[in-house]
């Protein structure tokens, strides 16, 4: 057997000096990471969980952009001849209402619509101990619905499979954003997410703000041709003087019905203490509950129903979105296999060959959950294998080695 010089591997040098691709892993590794970076839900988040929108919102620019240009069209062309004929007052009515919308947009569009949590794995494993009640080993699916009682009126609650729990009255899971949403009332893909309990009074306020702004802009530049074919030129002519006009009246004229309609539907919904949901699917209508019976959560006045609907306090959001994650969920622990191995002086032995693949590391030990000792193979002979065993937990700090025939 050819004799080979080894050289003592300090083990506090190894735990002292790691690889530099080892400490940039571990740098990115501690990064504590927020719960929108693992948000189950079909979800898109901006500026670090402040802002959340759907995923499928790509309507909404749309609804900016025409909600932009007919006003920019308005503040350019038509203001200015209405400034000098009528009252300077009409680009601030319309400046006025303008913001409001924008603004009442941007709230709905980028808040949170009540998203309720799913259930972690110990809450849903406890629903379903309390659901089955034969203690059965075999798997049973839990039931659907439930009942409580809600001002002397049964209301079922049903079982969500998607977040593992029973929704709460007036809860539905929508099928876009993937979520259970509180007092869910409808998708809206004009304003790129979810309308629920937290962001409903955003939406009402948006959509009646919208109507008054629309009706304003369509009534002005009516007067602002009128103004003009009355001025000695035909109707052709004023439009010819002011084509901007003829865009504005076309987006006006189509967009005033629908905006008109789905306000004044709202408006009664907000009076009703209903949700677009509950009127669709008719849940408290006559012919699916008791005459004496209707909506339970109805005051009986519209003056309370639309103080509480519009008025309320602002519920909390429920996700924490911005919260940190736990140690053992924010860093993943890395195995063996991952870690880099660390580079070895070589050997002065010219027929002598390096191996670091774990397949032929011979001892290692896992005491306790952590690694104690980490073995690798620091060369091979021809019948002759030599294994170096490096404890690094270890008091003495001491070289082991075995030596034995490769078969």
């Amino acid at each position: 057997m050819k004799n080979c010089e080894y050289q003592q591997i300090d083990p506090r040098a190894l735990a002292a000096s790691p690889p530099p691709s080892q400490t940039r892993t571990g740098k990115r590794a501690q990064r504590p990471r927020r719960k929108w970076e693992v948000f189950p839900g079909k979800n898109r988040f901006f500026c670090d969980g402040r802002f959340i929108l759907a995923r499928q919102s790509g309507v909404l620019p749309l609804t900016l952009g025409l909600i932009v240009v007919t006003c920019g069209l308005f503040f350019a062309f038509d203001c200015p001849f209405l400034v000098k004929h009528l009252t300077v007052f009409i680009p601030v009515i319309g400046g006025l209402l303008f913001m409001f919308v924008i603004l009442s947009l941007l709230r709905t569009s980028f808040t949170d619509p009540g998203i309720l949590p799913r259930a972690t794995p110990d809450e849903a494993a406890d629903i379903e101990r309390q659901i089955d009640t034969s203690g059965s080993s075999s798997y049973r699916p839990p039931p659907r619905t439930k009942e409580i009682l809600i001002n002397q009126q049964v209301v079922k609650l049903k079982y969500c499979f998607t977040c593992k729990t029973f929704r709460p009255p007036r809860t539905s899971h929508c099928s876009l954003c993937d979520n259970c949403v509180e007092r869910f009332d409808h998708h809206c893909p004009w304003v790129g997410n979810c309308v629920g309990k937290r962001n409903y009074r955003f939406f009402y306020s948006f959509i009646i703000s919208l109507s008054f702004l629309t009706s304003f802009i369509f009534g002005c530049v009516i007067t602002h041709i009128t103004l003009r074919s009355q001025a000695g030129k035909s109707f052709v002519q004023a439009i010819q003087e002011s084509p901007a006009s003829v865009v504005e009246l076309v987006i006006c004229f189509f967009s005033i019905w629908s905006i008109l309609g789905l306000s004044g539907f709202h408006t009664y919904l907000v009076a009703s203490n209903l949700t677009t949901n509950e009127d669709i699917k008719g849940s408290w209508s006559s012919k699916r509950v008791a005459e004496e019976s209707g909506n339970p959560y109805s005051y009986n006045s519209i003056v309370t129903n639309c103080c509480v609907t519009l008025c309320g306090p602002m519920p909390p959001s429920l996700i924490d979105r911005r919260g940190f994650l736990p140690n053992d969920e924010a860093i993943p622990a890395v195995s063996a296999s991952e870690m880099p191995l660390p580079p070895f002086v070589a050997k002065s032995d010219p027929h002598m060959m390096t191996d670091l693949t774990l397949s032929d590391c011979i001892h290692s030990t896992l005491p306790g959950g952590e690694l104690s000792g980490f073995c690798f193979v620091l060369h091979r002979m021809k019948g002759t294998a030599a294994c170096i065993r490096v404890d690094v937990h270890s008091e003495h700090q001491g070289l082991a080695g075995e030596g034995g025939p490769l078969h």
